[in-house]
């Protein structure tokens, strides 16, 4: 089953849900919108999930460089809860001016496969924008659990199943994937502990309230430097250049594991395609900027800056990788 599970996820990488592409395509009116200056006032970037975890930092890293090179302020709000749904049904029922926009982590892929009743439709009621980054997890431990490597992580659990836990940003967030897809690969019993966002997960492992926890390099790295945390592995395809000397989880003996994070902004569904497009390309200057590319990568994540339909297809390919995770892992919807 393994083996089987981490090809479908490979294949699901390059593969689009079908009805997608069609579902979100933009309506054809409210084009005068794009056809005066914009922006003339205050943008706001809805974040999801709480201050201090890795969307939050990147959307303030992006809201900066924005507000720069547009010459407007570009503020950063965070509507916290049910793994960024809250955020996503704000910004869904907003005005498609331009004005309020929304940043998103990977979890808004997995959404749709584990909450049976969503206030919006993630597919329908928004457009996406622009893809901004793609980073690892890192999987970090308190550094008084007894393992230095994931083989003794995992050998620890396997001695006492249902007795480590780990961390998460909120039941269906992109570090709970990470976790179950842990679990299953390596045959080990976890238990899951929720909390309202990464910044607060992060908080609890290095407490020592919870063992471990899939983190972002942009919220963890910092505290892994400091000793406050212990970095076993990366979960990307490939050693990340912020931490060269961390194998991969399939390195570490975790074959075909295989997870990463990414930020996307995404905008009301019927935003004008003229103002998502002059939207997107604002995004990618600020992402391509020789300061905020630095930092990105600085921080172990690779900047993107996409175009609407590159993020649709990503975005696609996301929610029918999380899809094969959720039924493979026998994860229930709620």
């Amino acid at each position: 089953m393994e083996a089987t599970l981490s090809a479908r996820v490979a294949r699901a990488r390059y593969a689009l849900v079908p009805g997608l592409l069609m579902g979100c395509l933009l309506p054809a009116g409210a084009l005068a919108q794009a056809d005066g200056a914009y922006p003339t006032k205050t943008v706001r970037l809805i974040v999801g999930q709480s201050p201090g975890g890795a969307t939050d930092i990147v959307a303030r890293l992006v809201a900066q460089k924005l507000s720069e090179n547009v010459r407007q302020s570009v503020i950063v709000e965070n509507r916290t809860g049910a793994a960024g749904s809250i955020g996503a049904n704000f910004v869904s029922k907003s005005a498609p001016d331009g004005y309020t926009l929304l940043v998103v982590s990977s979890s808004y892929a997995i959404n749709p496969s584990l909450h049976g009743s969503l206030p919006f439709d993630p597919v329908k009621d928004l457009a996406p924008v622009s893809l901004i980054a793609e980073a690892p997890f890192l999987l970090v431990i308190h550094p008084s659990l007894p393992a230095h490597s994931v083989k003794e992580l995992v050998a620890l659990a396997k001695a006492k199943p249902n007795e480590l836990n780990f961390a998460s940003g909120g039941n269906g967030s992109s570090g709970h994937l990470a976790g179950e897809l842990f679990k299953h690969l390596a045959g080990m019993r976890l238990v899951h502990v929720p909390y309202k966002g990464a910044g607060p997960a992060l908080v609890e492992v290095m407490t020592g309230q919870v063992h471990m926890t899939f983190g972002s390099v942009l919220s963890s790295l910092q505290h892994v430097k400091s000793g406050r945390l212990r970095a076993l592995a990366v979960t990307s395809a490939k050693r990340s250049s912020a931490l060269p000397d961390l194998p991969t989880v399939a390195e570490a003996g975790i074959k075909g594991y295989r997870r990463t994070t990414w930020y996307g902004v995404l905008a009301p569904a019927a935003t004008s395609p003229a103002l998502v497009s002059r939207i997107s390309e604002e995004i990618r200057k600020a992402v391509n900027s020789e300061d905020v590319r630095k930092r990105i990568l600085t921080d172990g994540a690779e900047p993107e800056g996409s175009s609407p339909k590159e993020f649709q297809e990503h975005l696609a390919a996301e929610i029918r990788i999380a899809r094969d995770i959720v039924e493979k892992a026998g994860l229930k919807r709620r």
